[in-house]
């Protein structure tokens, strides 16, 4: 009995930093980028969009992402990540994702089973309530240290020139 070659691995990358900092150093997209770009070379699989983002991983509601998973869902596609953290660091995200019939995998763990990724969806959002704590707790400190917090007119400038984020998702695209 001859068994048939399995089709090419079809991949939807999904790549994601939480700051717009981060956005601009464009230093932890490469790093997902090539993570990816490595991944799928190494099984000779087709990248057939990326889609990126600036946004916080605790946010659900990610239009990226939303992009990347009805593109994966269209075409049967997996949807493929750096790290599991990139996708999300709420447990009951994740989840809900793994339960909706979208494939995904994270380059970090690829022969991640559903326990595997149901363990690491809650160490992720382990991870992201302590990341929380730590800062609130350093922020708190600085505060009480006098330094004063924040960007003065920061949010109301950008209104006001009538920018937004339109600069930042330009850095990087």
């Amino acid at each position: 009995m001859v068994i048939p070659p399995a089709p090419p691995l079809r991949l939807v990358a999904y790549e994601r930093v939480s700051t717009a900092r981060q956005g601009r150093s464009g230093l932890g997209l490469e790093a997902q980028r090539a993570a990816i770009d490595a991944f799928a070379d190494a099984r000779a699989a087709t990248v057939l969009a990326r889609f990126t983002e600036v946004e916080s991983g605790g946010k659900n509601d990610r239009p990226e992402l939303d992009k990347a998973l009805t593109l994966a869902r269209l075409t049967g596609a997996t949807l493929v990540i750096a790290k599991l953290d990139r996708l999300s660091r709420n447990a009951a995200f994740l989840l809900t994702l793994q339960a909706s019939g979208v494939s995904f995998l994270a380059c970090d763990i690829p022969e991640a089973n559903d326990l595997t990724v149901d363990i690491m969806a809650l160490v992720a959002q382990a991870e992201r309530e302590a990341i929380s704590r730590r800062t609130r707790e350093a922020l708190a400190a600085a505060k009480a240290r006098g330094v004063k917090l924040g960007t003065p007119n920061g949010a109301a400038a950008l209104r006001r020139a009538g920018k937004g984020g339109s600069a930042l998702q330009q850095t990087v695209r």
